[in-house]
């Protein structure tokens, strides 16, 4: 299936979204059965993250295919603010900045409970229902105050669009970077731009080292388009994942389950500037033990000036057995 292809399903019935309801307690996940659904912590995980499931590719509940990471930019910096790793203000003592959601922007201000989650709005656009939930994040160490846009259409189940936003009390940015941050776990080595495919052993030959390579940049003319959007996305290089043999001491979350898929970005209106980025590593993270098959796609992203509220989409296509 095409990045720009999507199947047909009936329009469902607010009752039919997943979404948070009653208040306290609730998880905090939106999105179709059967769809691609966010999530945010408490779920299973690291703070700091939105999770991304994919229940369509034969995962039980709680498997998550991918996590998103928000890592602004001042403007005259390089270094990047990290919502997993900065210690938080909010709550002393805890890695990983809080999340928390609201039905609006404006709410998403006030640091919020994540354990009391949103329930999301629910309206149509172009006859399609769509549901869209703000997620407000801790201010960063570096002076970024932002909140990131989630919005779920019924007539595109495999995606989320994403779109960050700064407020009045932030820092100028320079960039206000979504990164794909576990292309690990499905061991994503296949790299699809507009004329060629590019393996992690052609950009970091010998590689062993048990943190992150490099990035390698790609600019927009390297990427393919799809009309005016430009399209990058990730596979793996095996045609049996479920089959391969891991060392001894890695951890069960690491082993791969379910349908293969393929992982992208879209961005419908890019900026000149874009790039998409990518690193990876040679061990899984926060360990020594070795991936089987060498180095794969860890971090898969798209880099460009900040414009407040420039919205991108995440995907993620089931593969039958032949696809590449």
């Amino acid at each position: 299936m095409s990045p720009s292809t999507e199947p047909t399903l009936p329009p469902p019935t607010s009752a039919e979204w997943i979404r948070p309801r009653r208040g306290l307690g609730d998880e905090p996940r939106w999105g179709l059965p059967g769809a691609l659904q966010v999530g945010l912590p408490p779920t299973p995980g690291p703070r700091g993250l939105l999770r991304i499931f994919t229940p369509y590719l034969d995962h039980p509940h709680e498997r998550l295919i991918n996590f998103v990471a928000i890592e602004p930019i001042p403007d005259g910096a390089t270094a990047r603010g990290f919502s997993e790793l900065e210690p938080s203000t909010l709550d002393p003592g805890q890695a990983g900045k809080r999340l928390w959601s609201a039905n609006t922007f404006e709410d998403a201000a006030v640091p919020g409970d994540p354990s009391a989650p949103a329930s999301g709005v629910i309206d149509e656009v172009d006859g399609n229902p769509r549901l869209t939930v703000w997620v407000g994040v801790e201010r960063f160490d570096n002076g970024a105050d932002v909140a990131v846009r989630v919005r779920l259409r019924a007539d595109r189940p495999h995606e989320v669009e994403l779109a960050g936003f700064a407020r009045d009390s932030s820092v100028p940015l320079a960039h206000l970077v979504l990164t794909a941050t576990m292309g690990n776990w499905a061991r994503l080595r296949e790299l699809h731009l507009a004329d060629r495919v590019v393996h992690p052993r052609e950009l970091w030959p010998g590689f062993t080292r048990t943190d992150f390579t490099e990035h390698a940049r790609f600019p927009l003319p390297l990427l393919a388009r799809d009309g005016n959007a430009a399209v990058v996305t990730a596979t793996g290089d095996e045609r049996d994942p479920l089959s391969v043999t891991y060392a001894d001491d890695t951890h069960a979350h690491w082993r791969f389950e379910g349908r293969r898929a393929r992982q992208g970005w879209r961005v419908d209106d890019p900026h000149p500037a874009l790039v998409a980025q990518v690193n990876g590593r040679w061990a899984y993270w926060a360990s020594a033990s070795p991936i089987p098959g060498g180095v794969a796609y860890e971090n898969l992203e798209i880099v460009e000036p900040f414009r407040q509220g420039a919205a991108l989409r995440f995907f993620v296509d089931p593969l039958d057995d032949t696809a590449s």
